[in-house]
């Protein structure tokens, strides 16, 4: 499934602790517009449930870990575990994600090239099959 691609940051540190950097358009393949988190979510629940049409992500659980299902409406589904505060996943613009299975430690960091648009979100899954095949 290429809708997606795994980034591998490097991991810096020493005898005091790590360090992992990540700098926008370098790492990650977009220049930082936003950064928000989620932590405290309960592993029965489900985040995300929709698409967008503009912003490209890329998520890392800098704590714990959390799974993310990518649906890139085509009929391919995968599921990443993210469970390495080194290792993110990179999500184009117009795919489905889900992320759900919190470990109680859980923060998920989530990087966007975009400031936040509500009208840019899909969030009924039917909506964005029709949208994506035009």
């Amino acid at each position: 499934m290429s809708c997606y691609k795994i980034l591998e940051f490097k991991e810096l540190g020493d005898e005091r602790g790590n360090l992992v950097a990540i700098e926008g358009a370098q790492d990650i393949p977009f220049e930082i517009k936003r950064v928000f988190y989620m932590y405290g979510t309960d592993d029965t629940m489900i985040r995300g449930q929709h698409a967008n049409r503009r912003s490209q992500f890329v998520l890392i659980n800098v704590s714990g870990s959390s799974k993310v299902r990518i649906d890139d409406g085509r009929g391919h589904t995968e599921i990443v575990n993210l469970d390495k505060p080194r290792i993110g996943i990179y999500l184009p613009p117009m795919i489905w994600k889900e992320m759900y299975d919190f470990s109680s430690d859980s923060t998920l960091l989530c990087l966007s090239d975009t400031h936040y648009d509500a009208t840019e979100y899909i969030r009924d899954y039917n909506e964005y099959i029709k949208e994506l095949n035009g």
